[in-house]
């Protein structure tokens, strides 16, 4: 497909936003970070060799704008252009740790039950979601967790005989926090997206994605789609590793929109994260997930990730959840929704732009071989390792 079929991947107030990601580049020689100045894409690598060091400057922002480099072309260029060797948009994020919070919102502790309950059945799933939300009522969606009132509810539902480990995280004092990814795994805005072949009841999660520095400041936010295998964990969730670190499963992008005058973490707490599935077979599927429905704050789920107890280098990506579960049969009445291969995903905000992705069995898709090792190795050979990089946010 070539990319010019894709949505657009600027957010509507562009003007004002400060975009900064990373573009696979044979004029460059490899992986550079760029920032988008207006329809430019400019290579700022010699100033911030990793999007890792940029995250560190003092005002990432300003240090993105600030920096001198080289031209790389057109964003127009890069996304219609369908030449194998042309440029492309690479997930944003380099040696951050790429972790995500679960069981955010009260609907996603809804589905974690009904899946735990349903052993990775999902002919069974609309019979327990009846069950569930008759016993739940409209209780969860007013909750805090860790409150009096959620551990009234916790164990009114425990006495219902629904008790649920999510229950422990869903409404629990302590959010749970896993790791999705490793660093430099992630597929960006454009690139195939894989789910297991042997999985039959899958769906995306449409997700923003928070950068925080290795001292915990938040720093930005992004698009991400959190690809689950709903059977897998459904069947344990000590399958939790295998329902959601596969080949090219952690889509991110498809820019980072970095902190400033026009961008704050309040505009992540009011967002609005939209989801279009577009199958093959002419099956579509929308929905939308508003972060004011999220449970719990993005600042108190990144402080949970940077406790006293570990500490991230490199920094993180952090997903923060989502309540949207696509519940619509696709193949069958009771069936629900799964994913078939050629599925376009697209997730979209009107402040961080749109991430597309085509779907592919994990195995049809690139496979990952580019790690830290192979990124290190390319930047020393490009000279860009030469100097300790920038952090102050001064110009190249």
């Amino acid at each position: 497909m070539a990319r010019s079929a894709f949505l657009s991947p600027l957010p509507r107030d562009i003007a004002g936003a400060t975009l900064v990601g990373r573009v696979n580049s044979h004029a460059a020689g490899g992986p550079s970070v760029v920032s988008l100045r207006g329809d430019e894409i400019i290579d700022i690598s010699a100033a911030f060799p990793t999007m890792r060091d940029l995250c560190e400057a003092a005002d990432p922002a300003r240090a993105a704008r600030e920096a001198r480099g080289a031209h790389l072309g057109s964003l127009a260029d890069l996304l219609t252009s369908a030449r194998p060797d042309s440029p492309h948009l690479l997930a944003p994020n380099d040696l951050q740790a790429v972790k995500a919070a679960g069981v955010t919102f009260a609907i996603s502790l809804i589905e974690r039950v009904i899946e735990e309950r349903a052993r990775g059945d999902r002919a069974a799933a609309e019979s327990i979601r009846a069950r569930v939300l008759k016993a739940l009522g409209d209780d969860l969606a007013s909750l805090k967790p860790g409150s009096p009132e959620a551990a009234k509810v916790k164990a009114e539902l425990i006495d219902a005989g629904l008790w649920s480990q999510y229950l422990e995280v869903g409404i629990g004092p302590d959010a749970e926090i896993f790791t999705k990814a490793q660093p430099m795994a992630s597929v960006g805005h454009g690139a195939d997206a894989g789910f297991l072949a042997s999985s039959h009841w899958n769906n995306p999660e449409p997700e923003v994605v928070l950068a925080i520095a290795s001292t915990g400041r938040i720093v930005g936010a992004t698009l991400g789609n959190d690809v689950n295998l709903r059977d897998v964990e459904g069947r344990s969730a000590l399958l939790l590793g295998k329902a959601k670190d596969q080949n090219a499963s952690c889509a991110i992008g498809p820019f980072l929109r970095l902190f400033d005058e026009s961008f704050t973490l309040d505009d992540v707490r009011t967002m609005e994260v939209a989801l279009r599935v577009t199958g093959e077979d002419g099956f579509v599927l929308e929905g939308a997930s508003s972060m004011r429905q999220c449970s719990r704050d993005p600042l108190d789920l990144a402080k949970q990730m940077f406790s006293h107890r570990r500490g991230y280098p490199d920094g993180a990506m952090l997903f923060l959840g989502t309540m949207f579960a696509p519940v619509a049969d696709r193949d069958a009445p009771g069936k629900g929704f799964t994913h078939k291969e050629g599925d376009l995903v697209t997730v979209s905000s009107d402040k961080l732009g749109a991430l597309t992705n085509r779907m592919r069995h994990c195995d049809a898709c690139p496979p990952w071989d580019f790690g830290v090792g192979a990124l290190m190795r390319n930047l020393a050979a490009r000279g860009l390792l030469a100097g300790a990089p920038s952090t102050t946010g001064q110009t190249a």
